[in-house]
């Protein structure tokens, strides 16, 4: 499909794109190559393709449930400031 000049003035005004004349043969033959491979698109037979809920595999690969660091929450907490019950203390930031 080929646009004219007017087809593309028209689609650069209603894009609010400000072409210079330099470009706009570019523009015109870009939007004509987009619009002939969207035709030949449209033009191949799918009725047999399954539509695809998600195109990825329907299931996440999923790792073992594994511990990989050491606990460290004692230590870390023997040097703060104020602990109690396992949390630490801070002072209000918000009344």
């Amino acid at each position: 499909m080929s646009l004219s000049e007017d087809d593309v003035r028209r689609v650069a005004r209603l894009s609010r794109l400000a072409l210079t004349a330099d470009e706009l043969p570019r523009l015109q033959e870009d939007l004509s190559r987009i619009l002939d491979l969207a035709a030949q698109l449209q033009a191949i037979d799918t009725r047999d393709v399954l539509p695809l809920a998600h195109p990825g595999s329907d299931q996440a690969p999923l790792r073992a449930d594994l511990v990989s660091e050491q606990d460290h929450r004692e230590a870390f907490q023997a040097v703060a400031p104020q602990v109690e019950r396992g949390l630490y203390l801070v002072p209000r930031v918000i009344e």
